[in-house]
């Protein structure tokens, strides 16, 4: 018999919630980017990591994800680019200054990034297949579409908060060490994000 719509659609909406809104590598690029440059910006790379993540999440659904069991290969180089791309943002985090002004526009990681880094992310395809795993079946595939249809505005708005935090942020703090060391600290949990996808 088939799921009731309502029953099912609340527990998927919390679970995509809180996959989203969570602290992970791109909710601390997106608290970054509010704090370096034009709010409108992060929204590009917001907009990316979201459509990013739901392609992801069809893909993984339409049966993406069983690659990775039966070609080990493929999940080692996602592993190592996903810890390369995270270090690298982490370095970029590094060489600001702690100055309050924003800076060029045309630097701010966009639209593409944003898309990049979920898919080099090995937590999102996990995370991915767990709610998958959870809330549909084989037998009733327009569940997946709901689930990914209420990821969607879930996932853009948990995001979007992010960004909105690090312009606060931004907004408030007028003493350049200050964002100095929020720079430090962003970079070091970008780094340990590296770090656990090396261990694990």
């Amino acid at each position: 018999m088939s799921v009731s719509l309502a029953s099912i659609a609340l527990p998927m909406a919390a679970f995509a919630l809180a996959a989203s809104i969570s602290p992970g590598p791109v909710n601390i690029v997106c608290l970054s980017s509010g704090t370096h440059y034009p709010i409108a910006k992060g929204f590009v790379f917001v907009t990316g990591a979201t459509l990013g993540f739901v392609a992801l999440f069809l893909a993984i659904g339409a049966g993406l994800y069983s690659l990775l069991s039966v070609a080990p290969l493929l999940e080692v180089l996602l592993r190592w680019a996903g810890i390369i791309f995270l270090l690298y943002l982490s370095y970029q985090l590094l060489q600001h200054d702690g100055r309050v002004q924003e800076r060029g526009a045309d630097n701010a990681p966009g639209f593409w990034a944003g898309a990049m880094m979920q898919w080099l992310n090995p937590k999102a395809w996990l995370a991915s297949a767990a709610g998958i795993g959870a809330y549909t079946t084989a037998n009733e595939p327009y569940l997946l579409w709901l689930f990914a249809s209420l990821y969607l505005p879930i996932c853009w708005l948990s995001l979007a908060s992010w960004v909105y935090a690090g312009a606060f942020l931004k907004r408030y703090v007028h003493r350049p060490i200050i964002l100095l060391t929020i720079n430090r600290a962003l970079a070091i949990c970008l780094a340990a994000s590296a770090i656990v996808l090396l261990i694990e």
